[in-house]
């Protein structure tokens, strides 16, 4: 019966007893010589068909059947994507911490339900004009109202300006949908709150002893409270910024409390330490799940 003679034997043994080796160390030296070859392409060819080889895993995490629990985004993926919030862009414009964390709540949380905003920060006597998006489109100093408090007294409105008491002179905190009106006198005007005749205006140069030009050109805060309670801004600015956002539109007007915290006033969020304590906790289960 003819002897079957295998691929590798052919390959690698076949000759060998010929050239005079015995039986046993002819399929020895076979065998040594096929361990090679493996390991041969084992470590040389992998090197070689790297550069046009398939990804050793071609699962998409995206297109993954949703009980796949053994795929999951590295933890320095996940803390990118949560720390991907919105924030305002204030430009080169200096503003407080307070103004900066507000605006970016706004955006954030879309509170200014896709209209422009305002703020208004009385501590630092600055107003800052936003349109929808969070993008600032102009800032200026301002006038506000003398006596410090975040509360409107009831019915003040509907009072004589002669009658108003110094103490009673503020400008309220809170949020107020706003709008381009006239006034008593036909001038234009941004109504903050009507029923408490809050607005922002032009500055009011009436009274020369009451310097108010003057005390908006100042770099201090410190001399801007001097109005009856509504917010008094530079002729420029009014018209060239704050007339055009709220034309065709309203807006809302955000004024910073000055006795209370923002988040009182609001219910507003930090939103980079938000993001931070979400990374935070979305990257530990991950970590101790990676270290089993």
């Amino acid at each position: 019966m003819a002897t079957q003679i295998t691929k590798n034997q052919r390959m690698f043994g076949a000759g060998l007893p010929q050239a005079g080796f015995s039986p046993s160390l002819a399929a020895f030296l076979a065998r040594t010589v096929l361990l090679g070859a493996v390991a041969f392409n084992t470590l040389i060819l992998p090197a070689v068909a790297a550069p046009n080889a398939p990804p050793l895993s071609t699962l998409d995490p995206a297109t993954a059947p949703r009980d796949h629990g053994s795929v999951s985004a590295p933890a320095e993926s996940q803390v990118a994507s949560v720390q991907l919030v919105r924030l305002a862009n204030f430009g080169q414009e200096v503003a407080s911490p307070e103004s900066r964390k507000l605006a970016d709540w706004v955006v954030d949380s879309a509170d200014n339900g896709k209209l422009p905003f305002m703020i208004i920060d009385k501590v630092q006597a600055r107003v800052f004009m936003f349109d929808a998006q969070g993008q600032l489109r102009g800032a200026s100093s301002a006038l506000l109202g003398l006596a410090v408090g975040d509360h409107t007294v009831p019915g003040i409105g509907q009072r004589k300006l002669s009658s108003i008491l110094p103490a009673e002179r503020t400008t309220p905190a809170g949020r107020f949908v706003a709008s381009l009106d006239r006034d008593i006198h036909g001038h234009e005007v941004l109504w903050v709150d009507y029923e408490s005749a809050l607005s922002l205006h032009r500055v009011v140069t009436g009274q020369p002893k009451e310097r108010r030009a003057e005390r908006l050109a100042t770099p201090s805060p410190l001399d801007n409270r001097i109005s009856f309670g509504c917010i008094n801004v530079p002729v420029k600015f009014y018209e060239n910024v704050v007339s055009p956002s709220f034309t065709g539109t309203s807006g809302i007007v955000y004024i910073l409390p000055e006795t209370r915290s923002a988040r009182e006033v609001f219910g507003s969020y930090d939103v980079q330490d938000s993001s931070r304590q979400q990374a935070s906790a979305r990257v530990a289960p991950a970590g101790a799940a990676s270290a089993r």
